[in-house]
C-alpha cells in the first residue's frame, strides 16, 4: 500500500500522473482508479467531474483519506471489474 497527500483540488490528470509515478508505471499505461462507497460498491473515477464527486461524498462521511485501488489495467467492457479486480472489497 502507497500512501500520499493530495490536496481535495488535485486534477484527475494530475493524479493519474502522481499514481503513475509512485506505481513506477509507464505514462502510456492504461490504470483504472477505484474507490469504495458506502454501500461497499467499487466506484471508477474516469473524469474530473467523477474525482470531485468521490472527494465530496467521502469528506462528507469520513475524516480520514479518500482510498484508492489503482488497477494497471481497463475493464473488458464498462462496469466489468478490472483484471486482478477482487469483487469483495
Amino acid at each position: 500500500m502507497l500512501i500520499t497527500d493530495l490536496a481535495a483540488t488535485v486534477t484527475y490528470m494530475g493524479l493519474c500522473e502522481e499514481v503513475r509515478v509512485m506505481c513506477s508505471l509507464a505514462r502510456q499505461q492504461p490504470i483504472t482508479l477505484k474507490w469504495i462507497d458506502d454501500e461497499g460498491d467499487p466506484c471508477t473515477i474516469s473524469s474530473q467531474m467523477e474525482l470531485q464527486e468521490a472527494f465530496r461524498i467521502y469528506s462528507r462521511n469520513r475524516n480520514s483519506g479518500l482510498l484508492l485501488h489503482v488497477f494497471p489495467s481497463i475493464p473488458v467492457k464498462p462496469g466489468m471489474p478490472c483484471p486482478g479486480e477482487d469483487r469483495e472489497y
